[in-house]
């Protein structure tokens, strides 16, 4: 069993979450994250981000600067047998790809264990 950790954009959500249900994959988490890539963005698309609400304002109240930005993104939280990994990550994959830095990111690690809160026994996985 593996867990896919996969990071959408927000406008993402609705399409990941039909597709994804569509492709045999009904259980998942989904939560709201903040999180900046590697590759700086530039100043003109910064601000239009800004100014289109998507962009929050530091704790501070000040606004965000290249250095400090944090995009809102969403986490989508995945468990899936080993063998429909790759099926997974294609669906997330092909209903993410714009071809545009911030698409997202997935990442499949290894489940250990697992606990059933109901029952307070562990769950084979």
């Amino acid at each position: 069993m593996k867990e896919i950790l996969a990071i959408v954009r927000t406008t993402r959500v609705g399409p990941t979450k039909n597709a994804l249900a569509a492709a045999g994959f009904p259980g998942f988490t989904c939560i709201p994250c903040l999180g900046r890539g590697k590759k700086l963005v530039d100043p003109g698309v910064l601000k239009l981000i800004m100014e289109s609400g998507e962009l929050p304002l530091t704790a501070a109240g000040e606004s965000m600067t290249e250095a400090s930005r944090l995009i809102p993104k969403r986490l989508f939280i995945i468990a899936v047998e080993d063998e429909r990994v790759n099926d997974a990550v294609d669906v997330i994959v092909a209903v993410n790809s714009t071809g545009h830095p911030g698409d997202g990111r997935v990442f499949v690690l290894p489940l250990v264990e697992s606990y059933s809160v109901r029952l307070g026994q562990k769950v084979a996985i």
